[in-house]
């Protein structure tokens, strides 16, 4: 068993992680400044710590008190359209975090780091699809940019101090304790707009395509990486592209809503369609998505209903 410092664990995935880890017997740090996450995500098990992890200082003591073996670096600044905004916001969180979390990891001797990149960003439009590893790297919005440089400081701490990691380039997460009322993907937005009753806005035509995985598969995936996957880059997607429309029709079948959507113009820094190949984390990690996207959707809607959410 392991420690493992989870960045972002009081967030949507990273708090899933946190729980799937202390089930599976690990002792489990949080770094968290609820700027975003939510207290009540919190596993009590794990030791919490409220800290912004663009304070230098503050990793140090944290690493200082903490040594941890494993560090599963989550938190980030997440929203496509305030990159657009406010991009050196976006480097402060997703660049200066990354950098001092790498270098504490490297001067207390982790053994690993996983990094949750983004495939959703990182490619820009994509030339061919399903998007392989091997694609250009063209992002076409600053949050896709910072998460990137991020994933060469590894490569290059790995090269100059052994650092050992493993970069996850997630799809469109969906599932339980996605907030919808915060950096959230549509699928929450919608749930949540149509189990209160309000027709939820589609931006675009509703064609753009995006991979969606449920966020158990997610958390499979950063298990599988702890142990396997080393120095290497893995997209995790399902290899299948679902459209906003398709999601919305989905839904309104599983909650009984009527109501046809309203349509507003398309938002910039958003790519139109895009999906990823999955095989080299099939072949290395022994992952691949296990819950269809229908199946996520209703285990969704359920705990949206159950919480009262």
């Amino acid at each position: 068993m392991k420690k493992v410092l989870v960045t972002g664990g009081a967030g949507f995935i990273g708090s899933n992680l946190v729980d799937e880890l202390i089930e599976a017997g690990h002792q489990v740090v949080i770094i968290d400044d609820l700027s975003t996450g939510l207290a009540r995500n919190l596993n009590p098990q794990a030791k919490f710590y409220l800290a912004d992890i663009r304070d230098a200082a503050l990793m140090r003591k944290i690493f200082d008190l903490e040594a941890p073996e494993i560090v599963n670096h989550h938190a980030a600044q997440m929203d496509v359209r305030r990159s657009v905004e406010e991009p050196v916001f976006d480097a402060e969180c997703n660049i200066i975090g990354g950098i001092n979390l790498i270098k504490e990891s490297v001067e207390h001797s982790a053994e690993k780091f996983i990094y949750a990149s983004t495939g959703g960003a990182v490619y820009g439009e994509p030339d061919e699809l399903p998007v392989t590893e091997e694609h250009t790297v063209n992002p076409e919005c600053p949050y896709g940019i910072t998460k990137h440089t991020v994933e060469h400081y590894l490569h290059l701490y790995h090269g100059l101090y052994g650092l050992n990691y493993t970069v996850l380039r997630y799809p469109n997460v969906f599932g339980p304790r996605q907030n919808p009322l915060g950096e959230a993907g549509v699928n929450a937005i919608f749930i949540h707009q149509m189990l209160c009753g309000k027709t939820p806005t589609i931006f675009g035509d509703g064609e753009q395509l995006r991979d969606y995985v449920y966020v158990k598969d997610i958390v499979d995936a950063n298990l599988a990486a702890m142990v396997k996957g080393d120095n290497l880059i893995f997209n995790i997607g399902s290899g299948v592209g679902t459209s906003v429309n398709q999601i919305y029709r989905g839904l309104q079948e599983i909650i009984g809503f009527e109501h046809k959507a309203v349509y507003a113009p398309a938002r910039a820094g958003e790519i139109y369609k895009i999906y990823l190949d999955a095989a080299k984390a099939k072949g290395e990690l022994g992952w691949e998505p296990r819950i269809s996207f229908k199946e996520g959707l209703k285990r969704t809607v359920e705990w949206h209903r159950s919480t009262g959410n």
